[in-house]
């Protein structure tokens, strides 16, 4: 049996008072600096992971440092933290190392972290783009919404996830546009794209405009706070966000009944696994990243396989054949951590409608 390990960190410091409760009674400010000199945290053992062809176990390994910690500390400073919970991962007896939320983002998404262990690692981007394009076609088919005649905006596109998302919705959808701040970035994927696929797609660093214009968002930035509000989408629109922490604030959910936001990448694992460990998530599922990971353990593929910002539509292929191989499947929707009927779908699709009616 080849055994893994999956890398996760506090996402701000709620996340660090629930492990250590007396934390509550200090100063965040306090509690966030001491965090820093934390040593890694072995977290759970991960059981159950099992296969019609092999099964596999690991170990969740928490790097004990926020996501505005990763973005902000210097960079040095980060990686030697993530490769001393590598190290611990390693000591444990994981071959293959899974890289979660910012830790597969700071530095160069995981190509130093590799060099410095003895065990493979992946940041597992290319299952979460499968599931996540997977998740988006069917929410759009569930409203009504033929994404070859919609327009669709891919929210952070110069992203090694969001890039990828980007030329293979090229392929199937006439009406695309890329955000991002880096316009140089924009132009050359935009150039790219329309000599993979002919389709001249829109670009711009001003993401209002363009997201009250779409029907199909799909967003995947890596920035610490919120950056789609509910002012920011029109009536029926749809929603995937991959990015962990959000992209979209919690208010949609609360003020906008008219709008489908599905969380992406979320994954039912074959077996009877138990994290032993509450992520936010029902018994059984997974982010598609954690998935990558054991994906390869049950397989035996024992390698770096996706690593860097340059991810490949053959990775991606790949790796939705070796889950549809051992079992793992795209869950039903859901959103801010709560499952999402389809009678609920029915539903914000008949307000979107009654106010479309209203605004002619």
């Amino acid at each position: 049996m080849h055994k893994f390990a999956f890398m996760i960190h506090p996402l701000d410091i709620s996340d660090v008072t629930r492990k250590f409760p007396v934390a509550r009674h200090l100063p965040p400010a306090l509690v966030e600096h001491a965090v820093r000199y934390l040593p890694p945290i072995k977290t759970s053992h991960i059981t159950g992971v099992r296969s019609p062809y092999a099964a596999t176990e690991g170990w969740f390994v928490a790097c004990p440092l926020t996501t505005r910690q990763m973005v902000t500390l210097p960079e040095d400073l980060v990686l030697k933290k993530l490769i001393r919970t590598g190290k611990m991962a390693e000591k444990m007896g994981a071959e293959i190392l899974g890289l979660g939320a910012m830790t597969s983002v700071v530095g160069d998404a995981g190509i130093t972290i590799a060099r410095n262990l003895n065990i493979a690692v992946t940041t597992g981007n290319s299952y979460t783009v499968a599931t996540a394009l997977e998740a988006t076609e069917k929410a759009a088919a569930m409203m009504d919404i033929d994404l070859t005649r919609a327009e669709v905006a891919i929210m952070g596109a110069t992203g090694s996830i969001g890039a990828v998302c980007a030329r293979i919705l090229a392929r199937c959808c006439r009406h695309l546009t890329l955000i991002a701040r880096n316009e140089v970035k924009l132009a050359r994927l935009a150039q790219k794209i329309k000599e993979e696929t002919g389709l001249a797609v829109a670009v711009t660093a001003h993401s209002r405009e363009a997201l009250r214009r779409a029907d199909v968002i799909l967003t995947v930035t890596s920035a610490v706070d919120t950056v789609i509000e509910p002012e920011d989408l029109k009536p029926g629109a749809v929603v995937c966000d991959v990015a962990r922490p959000r992209d979209v604030s919690r208010r949609v959910a609360e003020v906008r009944d008219d709008v489908l936001v599905i969380d992406g990448g979320v994954v039912q694992v074959p077996g009877e696994v138990d994290f032993h460990f509450n992520f936010g998530y029902p018994p059984g599922l997974s982010y598609a990243c954690m998935a990558e990971t054991m994906i390869l353990a049950l397989e035996g593929r024992i390698e770096n396989f996706t690593l860097g910002r340059e991810l490949t539509v053959e990775q991606i292929d790949t790796i939705n054949r070796l889950a549809a191989k051992h079992g793992f499947r795209v869950a039903g929707f859901r959103s801010f951590e709560l499952p999402v009927s389809a009678e609920q779908v029915a539903a914000i699709k008949e307000r979107a409608r009654q106010e479309d009616a209203l605004a002619r």
